[in-house]
């Protein structure tokens, strides 16, 4: 997976995220010297519940499955750009807009036919976004992967960046996995059962901790080595 696009990491912290940074740092002093040296959790507070941005956050998600953030970007503009030009909101859009048209702003056949899944799903009330935002998180995954194109990682982004959950572990993240990796000093990707048994020490905020280990996975080596060593 790529990398999620993360916020600024010098983001103000909110009560939340205090509460958080004390119990991380107490549980895992390793983790808690990397988190004293990147400071603030950059991860955005619960969205209220908004069908258009839920809808609107999904699309973006598998409009970006398996590009990089500016790839996606661009491709997911062009998409906005045809709903604009069309007087539509994006929903609608999707939901019968000619293949040819999508394909022509960039995306593939699969990724448009996951699109139209999901327009489909809300406009029929198949799938109310509005209703994730007070659903268990358990249950916001089942709700989401029913849609063509969305896996257990899509939702759990969706679920951190959008709804707001501090205790999810993204585990088949390549940034979440590399991020272990250098903080428990290991010379290959650590595999989920090992994930999960480090992260125990985490929980409730686990989405907090995640965040700051695709910090260390994207500082380079040597920056990453002096935050762990204090």
């Amino acid at each position: 997976r790529e990398l999620a696009t993360l916020p600024d990491p010098m983001a103000r912290v909110s009560a939340p995220h205090e509460r958080a940074l004390a119990h991380l740092t107490a549980a895992d002093p390793v983790l808690g010297r990397v988190v004293a040296a990147v400071g603030g959790c950059g991860l955005p507070p619960a969205q209220a519940p908004d069908r258009h941005a839920f809808f609107q956050g999904l699309a973006h998600a598998i409009v970006g499955q398996q590009l990089s953030g500016k790839a996606a970007a661009t491709i997911f503009g062009r998409v906005e750009t045809l709903a604009l030009e069309a007087g539509r909101p994006l929903m609608e859009l999707l939901a019968d807009a000619p293949e040819a048209s999508l394909r022509g702003a960039g995306l593939s056949a699969a990724k448009a036919a996951s699109l139209r899944d999901l327009s489909r799903r809300v406009r029929e009330a198949q799938l109310s976004l509005e209703a994730l935002a007070h659903a268990p998180d358990a249950e916001v995954i089942d709700a989401l992967v029913e849609v063509r194109g969305i896996g257990r990682w899509t939702a759990e982004m969706f679920l951190m960046f959008r709804l707001g959950r501090l205790d999810i572990l993204p585990v088949a993240d390549l940034g979440v996995r590399k991020g272990l990796m250098r903080l428990t000093r290991k010379a290959e990707l650590p595999e989920p059962p090992a994930m999960v048994r480090r992260a125990a020490r985490w929980a409730p905020f686990r989405s907090v901790a995640s965040w700051y280990l695709w910090r260390l996975a994207e500082a380079d080596e040597a920056t990453a080595k002096r935050w762990i060593r204090g």
